[in-house]
């Protein structure tokens, strides 16, 4: 099921290439991963006795917790859906229910099935449209014509020139169901109903299902439209949704963010009760139990569950026992120091500094960041968590964007330039702000 057989420390060696530091955590999220490798290989009468081992990672925010966990999911090739604990209610109250979380993770698995079946007939799928076009461009009389243009379509010769093509119109939903108790299941149903209806012949007749329409396009565009129909046309969308629910059964990845605000075990009034209620609806899930989706039934009993929380005001005993005992691995995340600051901004492969330096790049402007730079930065940062709200790495964001806001703007009239940031001008734009704990409050 993994996309690839990694060791514990393989995928440790890859989370560190985008999340710094927190090694407890990686390691409790390798273990869980080589897991399930592991449950693949043992005897059937016994596989469905292991159960994945949940996982609460305590932490404050920007520290990594969600990297890690989506990191995780992209390296095992596995559907994912992070979620947020607070935005679900108890049955009965208006919002979401916590079987759509379920829902969303299956969505999420078709997704994933389809664009991978989708790319083994990518190939097939090209040629369908090649011909659609050349269709359009008028070659399909003479077999010698319409080799030279298949040729010359292939060589990119054709790219600018202007057909007219039969395409899929994109649809709109008509309606939205209103938020509201069974709403989601109701909305579902109907929406299963009017997709029958659409493929009925009777329908059909009244020009029920997906329409077409002909559009003027360029070439390249039209080849890239058509491709993509055709090859979504090919799928087996049965298959697909047989694929997707074993997927997300037996390798989903559910990550339950803010869970801290849900942990309340005093009997109370208002949003005590409704809090309360979420982690009772929330347990048989997590314990596992059947979902109807419009897939088919999902057991959840194999699905790694991942929460996430602060826990400043609450602790993770507040949660109802049931619940601590369905989360067996508790790991803590160290807030970030300026060291940890300042690899963020060198080592990820993602890493702030790489990503203005390519967008930059794109004006012909040659950004360079010194160490001395990265290292004032970095500073500025944790002096501002400290003053104000601690958000961890987040903070970088607002430096970076403060720092960088006049290149940014003025960078279409500094293309062929090399522009060094140092240490000198990073005091300069930030320093007056970072100084001013009003400033900073609002503007960093």
């Amino acid at each position: 099921m993994l996309a690839r057989d990694l060791l514990p420390k393989d995928i440790v060696a890859e989370l560190d290439r985008y999340v710094v530091g927190q090694r407890a955590a990686k390691r409790a999220v390798a273990i869980a991963l080589r897991n399930r490798w592991r449950r693949q290989k043992i005897p059937a009468e016994l596989r469905d006795e292991v159960l994945p081992k949940n996982i609460i990672m305590i932490g404050p925010t920007g520290v990594g917790k969600t990297e890690i966990a989506r990191r995780l999911a992209r390296l095992a090739g596995a559907p994912f859906v992070k979620v947020e604990a607070s935005k679900y209610t108890e049955v009965g109250y208006v919002g979401r229910d916590v079987d759509s979380m379920v829902r969303d993770l299956v969505e999420a698995a078709v997704k994933l099935v389809k664009e991978e079946e989708m790319e083994k007939l990518r190939a097939r799928a090209r040629e369908a449209a090649e011909e659609k076009v050349l269709d359009a461009l008028g070659h399909a009389a003479a077999p010698t014509g319409r080799d030279r243009a298949r040729a010359q379509l292939r060589a990119g010769t054709l790219d600018d020139d202007v057909v007219e093509v039969e395409v899929a119109e994109k649809g709109g939903g008509m309606f939205s169901m209103p938020a509201g108790p069974g709403m989601e299941d109701m909305a579902q149903g109907l929406g299963e109903m009017l997709q029958s209806l659409g493929s009925h012949p009777l329908m059909s007749a009244f020009g029920g299902g997906a329409r077409k329409r002909k559009r003027r396009l360029e070439v390249k565009e039209a080849l890239r439209i058509l491709s993509e129909e055709e090859a979504a046309s090919l799928v087996d969308m049965e298959r697909v949704a047989r694929e997707a629910v074993d997927r997300a059964q037996n390798a989903g990845i559910i990550f339950i963010d803010e869970i801290d605000k849900i942990a309340s075990r005093e009997a109370g009034v208002g949003p005590d009760v409704s809090r309360g209620g979420v982690q009772r609806d929330l347990l048989p899930i997590v314990e596992g139990s059947n979902v109807a989706t419009k897939y088919g039934v999902v057991k959840t009993d194999h699905v790694l569950f991942i929460a996430a929380g602060a826990f400043h005001v609450s602790k993770v005993s507040d949660l109802i026992p049931e619940m601590q005992g369905r989360f067996p691995i508790r790991v803590e995340l160290e807030p970030l120091t300026r060291a940890d600051l300042a690899r963020i901004l060198r080592e990820p492969r993602n890493s702030l500094t790489r990503q203005y330096t390519a967008l930059l790049a794109t004006e012909g402007v040659d950004l360079v960041f010194q160490d001395d730079a990265i290292e004032e930065i970095a500073r500025i940062a944790e002096e501002v968590n400290q003053r104000t709200e601690n958000i961890g790495a987040r903070r970088l964001y607002a430096v970076m964007e403060r720092l960088l806001d006049e290149i940014s703007f003025d960078a279409a009239d500094l293309a062929g330039r090399r522009l060094v940031i140092d240490a000198a001008l990073v005091r300069e734009r930030l320093q007056g702000i970072a100084a001013d704990e009003d400033l900073s409050r609002y503007i960093l």
